[in-house]
């Protein structure tokens, strides 16, 4: 069982989330007016309290990668924090759920034209094989959800309706920057990220993909219930990218 230290001691969160603004302001951060952000809060709200702040790096990570913040600057950024509260330097788990989070507004800022389904508005096979070969670099590569809601042939109009209903159901699940993808067929999938990602979110998105294809034709079209596995993602770049091949079935 992973213990988060509390570095903040007496420091009530607002006060940190302040020193830690002037701090990163007065050495490293080039533009004050972009640096608040309810998830610099979070972390701020995280450090001082003892918990687990790994969530809240990498939604920072994302946030900053957003604005067009480079990760040195991001990175020098959350160096502030735990400077501010004694010689400490952030914890690895920090540097790398905020350099994912980073990551992830980078990969979603060049995601498109071919790259994005035009009928579920996901990204596409070939987007979600980069991630997993990225994914598989790490002690914890994750799992990849993979969803096949296909009951039947379906005539083109359908189809669309249903991926589309599928495709805003992942989103409102797992977010619009989440790494996940439209297989082809009626199969999509979604990558539950090592250390990242620890909440099952299986029953909200079968309850999300279920109230989005409720009316006919597309209720007939869909599975039900819709079939949902998980595989794990090799630690192998090249056998994460096949394992996308395999599963897709364009």
């Amino acid at each position: 069982m992973t213990t988060h230290v509390r570095l903040g001691g007496a420091l009530l969160p607002a006060d940190l989330t302040q020193r830690w603004r002037d701090a990163s302001i007065a050495t490293v951060w080039r533009r004050a007016s972009d640096w608040d952000h309810q998830a610099a809060d979070d972390l701020a709200y995280a450090v001082a309290i003892g918990d687990d702040p790994r969530d809240s790096a990498w939604n920072l990570g994302r946030a900053r990668g957003e604005i067009g913040v480079g990760i040195e600057e991001a990175l020098d950024d959350v160096g502030c924090l735990y400077r501010v509260l004694g010689p400490h330097d952030p914890p690895p788990t920090v540097v790398r759920a905020l350099a994912g989070g980073w990551a992830d507004a980078q990969a979603g800022a060049v995601v498109a034209g071919p790259c994005r389904d035009p009928e579920s508005g996901l990204p596409t096979g070939q987007y979600l094989a980069v991630r997993l070969a990225e994914a598989a670099q790490h002690p914890e590569p994750g799992r990849l959800l993979v969803v096949d809601v296909a009951a039947r042939a379906v005539t083109p109009p359908v189809r669309l309706a249903r991926s589309a209903a599928v495709g805003a159901a992942l989103t409102s699940t797992y977010g619009s920057g989440h790494p996940m993808a439209a297989l082809g067929g009626g199969v999509f999938a979604v990558l539950e990220r090592g250390g990242l990602d620890d909440v099952d979110l299986t029953p909200v998105l079968r309850r999300e993909i279920q109230a989005r294809v409720a009316d006919e034709p597309v209720r007939s079209a869909t599975r039900c219930p819709v079939r949902i596995r998980s595989v794990d993602v090799p630690h192998d770049a090249d056998e994460a990218e096949l394992l996308v091949a395999r599963l897709s079935r364009c």
